[in-house]
């Protein structure tokens, strides 16, 4: 029978990626596995020619002489002679895991035993650290609970060292089962793939060849990092089996909150509270930085919630390069006399009876110092007055605001005797009749 091209085996054209080509071969090993269509001839076929194509095609100088010659140009290495088991290493974790059989061993592969040194398996430890130690970068110790090897039995899980060949495997640590035209090696159950077994255990570590302990470290933050950053530390998490490489430990950064600042990214984010002569005239104000302080000007007639931006000032990048800025915006405290409104300042100022009745000119606070406010006779309360240019500097320089100024009138309370009879005197001189003119409404009357 005449062989397919491998690349129209696999799904792909001649220019595929080996990304590409593997992703394609994962999808076609899943779906034509014989664990997962038992009894089906066809679906073995085609999963023997997927693992075939993926052997050419994975393998640099096979690949190249296909590409060039064909069938032809593999010498007698179709299928699966000279078969190199190291291209499907990546597989053996997804597929063998799955379905418990060993790409090494398939397809009549190497007979070398296949013991099983697990790595240790990596550790994750939750880390919350204060806002101005991720900014600046510190160091923090740490505790971590993790399986060691036990020092008394070197790992071994023996108490003289010795472990003995297994019987079941005879040391292969894999156990070899024959289906159909191939084999599949599935890990032994007696030794759990160590190809060895433990005739006197360790009393420290009960035959495992680790124990749990908590070991202290220093943990290096860089200045930068932010809650969700991951810090990998090599062959720190827990110790491998029978000697096997340690796995990694992986600190997951939680950074507090700050009372002053927000992050933006590598910005900073700052609130600066201002005083309402300060936004009007203009001054000279420190603010907070992760260093101490610096000092803005903040120019006349400047806006609540205006923004000013520090070059530099900001945060540093954890992968290096230049510094974040300071945002920093204004917020003007409320006045206890005055109110705001844009350029424009509202207050309200109080006037005897007497300064309603005949007028007056009195003095009036405002933004930049005072001003006199010339308050006609027979003024009432409520009424408003309008100061032009008392107000705010407008930041464009266009001149000032206005303020306004609502009068209140006192009236005079705790009258004694004579001074009551002296306003009735007032009264029968003076006869008014404010609400003649309610009379009209009576009875629901438009």
């Amino acid at each position: 029978m005449k062989k397919r091209d491998y690349y129209e085996v696999l799904g792909v054209g001649r220019e595929a990626s080996e990304a590409e080509i593997k992703k394609a071969y994962r999808q076609l090993a899943m779906k034509h596995h014989p664990d997962r269509n038992p009894g089906n001839k066809d679906a073995e076929e085609k999963f023997k020619e997927a693992a075939e194509a993926y052997a050419v095609l994975a393998d640099k100088d096979k690949r190249a002489r296909y590409d060039r010659f064909g069938h032809a140009g593999l010498g007698g290495a179709e299928g699966f002679g000279g078969f190199n088991p190291e291209v499907f290493s990546d597989f053996e974790d997804i597929l063998g895991t799955f379905f418990g059989f060993s790409f090494g061993d398939l397809f009549g592969g190497s007979g070398r035993p296949r013991t099983a040194r697990r790595r240790g398996a990596d550790l994750r430890f939750d880390l919350e650290i204060d806002f101005l130690d991720a900014a600046l970068g510190c160091e923090q110790e740490i505790a971590v609970p993790r399986l060691e090897n036990c020092p008394d039995c070197s790992g071994s899980g023996s108490k003289t060292g010795a472990r003995t060949t297994c019987e079941a495997c005879r040391g292969q640590g894999q156990v070899v089962h024959r289906q159909g035209f191939f084999s599949l090696s599935r890990t032994c159950g007696k030794c759990g793939g160590a190809g060895t077994i433990v005739r006197d255990p360790c009393p420290t570590c009960r035959g495992e060849g680790r124990r749990r302990e908590v070991r202290r470290l220093s943990v290096k933050i860089p200045a930068g990092v932010d809650t969700g950053n991951r810090l990998r530390i090599p062959g720190e998490g827990e110790g491998g089996q029978q000697g096997a490489r340690a796995g990694d430990l992986y600190v997951l950064i939680h950074v507090k909150d700050h009372p002053l600042f927000r992050r933006d990214g590598p910005n900073l984010l700052v609130e600066l509270p201002i005083t309402l002569p300060q936004a009007a005239l203009g001054a000279e104000v420190q603010v907070p930085t992760l260093e101490g302080s610096s000092r803005i000007g903040v120019p006349a007639g400047t806006q609540h919630g205006a923004v000013f931006c520090l070059r530099g000032k900001g945060l540093p990048r954890p992968s290096g390069g230049p510094r974040g800025d300071l945002v920093v915006s204004t917020r003007v405290r409320e006045h206890p006399f005055f109110r705001r409104k844009g350029e424009s300042v509202h207050c309200e100022v109080p006037i005897s009876v007497w300064e309603a009745l005949l007028g007056a000119r009195i003095q009036v606070p405002t933004p930049a110092g005072e001003a006199v406010l010339v308050v006609p006779p027979g003024a009432t309360g409520g009424q408003v007055f309008r100061l032009r240019g008392q107000g705010l500097p407008r930041l464009a320089g266009e001149g000032t605001g206005d303020l306004y100024v609502t009068i209140r009138v006192e009236m005079p309370t705790g009258l004694d005797a004579r001074t009551q009879d002296l306003v009735r005197q007032l009264e029968r001189l003076m006869p008014t009749e404010p609400r003649a003119a309610l009379a009209r409404f009576r009875g629901g009357g438009a």
